[in-house]
């Protein structure tokens, strides 16, 4: 039976993966899900003519029709015409500052919207941390009383598992990271000190 590249998935295979993964790969498609559905139709408009506007042949195109402008233009002089945009092709300056600008304008609106879900994503994974090192720090308390309750197992202190079963508090986590970025001199000086 030929196996498949790395690259292919047969259903087989995707059937296979355990159900918490599944439903992981399952949530974090709805949050991409949701986000494009609470985008306006400007916005998705927006992207559709990014994603055209981002291709090789939109710039060979783009550079075709500046040639084109200026040989038209050129080639009416040569025949004794009166040209439309005679060099220095000020309204082709114009024109392509005005589209310079329309497409600076419609990248930033769009990497507006990528960075909110950028912040989201961000947001989920920073919740899950800090949940994750909750979950560790009750199960190294579990397994510390376990120890002290099990008459099989020697009970001594450990102080390094005592510290490690209480969860941190990310408040005083992100206080200890300023106070040592400030130390290092790492901190924005524009910030200013923490208020208490």
């Amino acid at each position: 039976m030929p196996t498949p590249s790395p690259g292919q998935h047969d259903q087989g295979s995707r059937q296979r993966l355990p159900e918490h993964i599944e439903q992981t790969i399952q949530a974090l498609a709805e949050v991409h899900a949701r986000h494009e559905r609470r985008g306006t139709p400007s916005q998705i408009a927006l992207r559709q003519l990014i994603s055209v506007a981002a291709q090789p042949r939109t710039l060979s195109a783009v550079v075709l029709a500046i040639c084109a402008w200026m040989v038209f233009n050129e080639g009416m002089i040569q025949l004794g015409y009166q040209a439309f945009d005679p060099p220095p092709f000020y309204a082709l300056d114009t024109v392509l500052s005005v589209l310079a600008l329309c497409v600076t304008l419609t990248i930033l609106t769009i990497q507006r919207r990528e960075d909110q879900l950028s912040s989201l994503r961000e947001q989920l994974s920073l919740e899950l941390a800090i949940l994750s090192e909750q979950k560790s720090a009750k199960i190294i308390q579990l397994l510390e009383e376990l120890r002290r309750d099990s008459p099989a197992v020697p009970d001594r202190e450990d102080l390094q598992a005592e510290a490690m079963s209480e969860p941190a508090n990310p408040q005083d986590v992100l206080d200890a990271i300023e106070d040592k970025h400030a130390e290092a001199g790492l901190l924005d000086p524009q910030v200013g000190p923490r208020e208490a």
